[in-house]
């Protein structure tokens, strides 16, 4: 039986397993879900203003940040119009009695996948879905889906991702895997059929992958030994027949070879890093070449920490735990942005301009923590906001954090709003110059007369030290790693330890930098860029200019979550005003060759060279 990819030709016989055939038409419902009004948070938020950290300007142009415990408005121009609601949102939350875990495992052939996966059902009660499983059950029951899928099997073909997919929806769908949480075993497999799953919103609380060297699991596999009469499987070193009855009729399966062992390694390989991508904020590397028990403590550990957040997050009526926007809330608030604002180049910019940026910001924040998303990144890279110019105001990114930050806090949430402190020792000891005094003015702003800093808004550093178990969302300021000295490790510590938490990284710069000693350069390296890529943008925004220079502005590109990559052309008009066109439209981030493509107006996927003066953005999207 092949299912996703040739390295599942045969799948062992069930033994503990039973499983509820399902209809054709319950494989078209779509998930249901409970919901109830979400309970006022204790203590209650307090009112909350952001008056402005720049100095005063005439009253007819200065906008006033009117707050309430519900919206949040901009006093501005009549001309403006904006407008950022942080509670009318209708937010409703699960309220199921507790948070059910949401696990997806992953491991090689003979990795002890299966072997884990029993002891997970057994330790939290989760329901065991295997794809290789429910096909069984629908061709032995004859549903349509199961003949369906017979039909490509007896014609040695794989079953498409649309059945199999179709089928793991509906089973995920029924009311056991509903209230007791679920287990997905080995799929998805393929970064189509992981993109089905993000489509349908069927997202794990974690991602196990189970690494074994290849060697071991060539010599497990290539041992093994299968009774035909019980279907029992045995190793011919590490776990032996009891008789020598069962040693006379064991067999070794046809997929068992040393040559088919390392073509499914291969495959596997290959589907692990197309899905990587997509559960890379949610994965945990555990080392499988160890005793079973001991593999399973780690998995424990993982697991139990991830439901004790839930449930935590649950009482809280953290987003991550059930809180959703209104199926039409996103497409309504996208519907109303009013376009690029003009003259950015003008600085310093207008408090009107300002105002837009964090609104649009707020906005996509809002959007991916209320659908779930826990690791984010805002990348926008207007003139007072990029550290390259010598316009770059610290106070325009302070500002940006205080909106997000009294935003969440409105809605009753505990946020800590982090900057790293100094780092290395001796002649590296420092922190980078972007940086400099940013806690200090972190801490003298004015963040309202309701007394949000020190009880809803806390101040710290970046680092496990400083997750408290009250704290529900981390702002974590511009990271980045300086010369000599590595702000990853630190980092990841603090996710680590947050947990299920949403953490935001507002402009990071987690690129390694030139040292002296090259250590940055070749140590871990790979891993790191690894796990600075984890986290999603949910925020984009970078003006384009020609190469080597800032003036003037060619375009800007733009991504607001949960809507693709926007790519704007700058254009002239009468009466020296501008305007921003619309050139394209990507779903992922473009590549330098597309983005130049679009500007000269050649078709997509078009071959062509980013020398000349249309190679404005070699430099730019890196």
């Amino acid at each position: 039986m092949q299912v996703g990819s040739p390295s599942h030709a045969l799948i062992p016989p069930v033994t503990s397993l039973s499983l509820c055939p399902m209809s054709a038409t319950m494989l078209h419902a779509s998930l249901s879900s409970l919901h109830c009004s979400s309970a006022s948070p204790s203590p209650s938020p307090p009112r909350l203003s952001s008056p402005s950290l720049y100095p005063s300007s005439p009253s007819s142009a200065r906008p006033t940040c009117l707050r309430s415990r519900h919206v949040l408005s901009f006093s501005v121009p009549a001309k403006t119009h904006l407008r950022a609601k942080s509670k009318s949102m209708g937010l409703k939350v699960n309220c199921s009695a507790g948070e059910p875990l949401k696990v997806m495992i992953s491991g090689a052939p003979a990795s002890g996948k299966g072997t884990q996966c029993e002891l997970i059902v057994k330790k939290f009660g989760l329901v065991h879905i295997s794809t290789g499983d429910l096909l069984r059950a629908e061709v032995s029951a004859g549903t349509e889906i199961g003949n369906k899928a017979k039909e490509f099997m007896n014609a040695g073909k794989l079953v498409p991702d649309e059945i199999v997919t179709a089928m793991v929806t509906a089973r995920l769908s029924l009311p056991d895997a509903q209230e007791k949480g679920w287990l997905l075993d080995g799929y998805p497999r393929s970064y189509a059929q992981a993109q089905s799953l993000e489509e349908r919103k069927i997202r794990p609380d974690i991602y196990i992958v189970l690494e074994v060297p290849d060697e071991i699991l060539i010599d497990r596999c290539v041992g093994r030994r299968l009774d035909p009469l019980t279907g029992k499987i045995y190793h011919i070193k590490n776990f032996p027949p009891e008789t020598e009855e069962i040693k006379a009729r064991l067999v070794t399966r046809p997929d068992d070879t040393e040559e088919k062992v390392k073509s499914r390694l291969e495959i596997y390989k290959q589907n692990a890093q197309a899905i990587l991508s997509t559960y890379l904020s949610v994965m945990n590397k555990i080392d499988g070449n160890r005793p079973k028990d001991v593999v399973f403590g780690e998995v424990d550990s993982l697991l139990s920490r991830v439901q004790k957040d839930k449930a935590k997050t649950t009482k809280l009526g953290n987003p991550v735990s059930g809180i959703s926007l209104p199926s039409n809330q996103a497409t309504k608030k996208e519907g109303k942005w009013r376009g690029i604002p003009t003259r950015l180049n003008n600085i310093p910019h207008s408090r009107e301009i300002r105002t837009y940026f964090y609104d649009d910001v707020l906005q996509a924040t809002q959007r991916a923590i209320y659908d779930g998303k826990t690791r984010l990144k805002v990348e926008i890279n207007i003139p007072e906001l990029n550290p390259e110019m010598d316009v770059y105001r610290i106070g325009t990114l302070t500002e940006l954090v205080r909106v997000i930050a009294l935003s969440f806090a409105d809605d009753g949430k505990r946020v800590k709003v982090c900057v790293q402190g100094s780092m290395g020792e001796g002649a590296l000891a420092g922190m980078p110059l972007q940086l400099a005094g940013t806690r200090k003015i972190l801490e003298f702003m004015d963040w309202g007369d309701d007394g949000a800093l020190g009880t809803f808004i806390q101040i710290g550093s970046i680092g496990a030290k400083e997750v408290d178990e009250q704290d529900d969302i981390f702002i974590l300021v511009a990271p980045q790693n300086a010369v000599g000295n590595c702000i990853i490790d630190d980092l990841r510590g603090m996710t680590e330890s947050a947990g299920m938490r949403p953490v935001i990284l507002i402009n990071p710069r987690l690129k390694d930098l030139p040292g002296s000693s090259g250590i940055m350069q070749t140590m871990g390296r790979d891993k790191r860029l690894e796990y600075a890529a984890s986290f999603e943008n949910c925020y984009f925004f970078r003006l384009l200019y020609y190469a080597g220079t800032q003036y003037p502005i060619m375009g800007a590109l733009r991504m607001s979550y949960p809507y693709p990559y926007q790519l704007y052309k700058r254009v002239d008009q009468p009466s020296r005003k501008e305007e921003y066109i619309l050139l394209a439209t990507f779903d992922g981030r473009p590549s330098i060759d597309e983005v130049n493509d679009a500007f000269l107006g050649k078709p997509r996927n078009q071959v062509k060279s980013t020398s000349g003066i249309w190679g404005f953005l070699s430099s730019i999207l890196q």
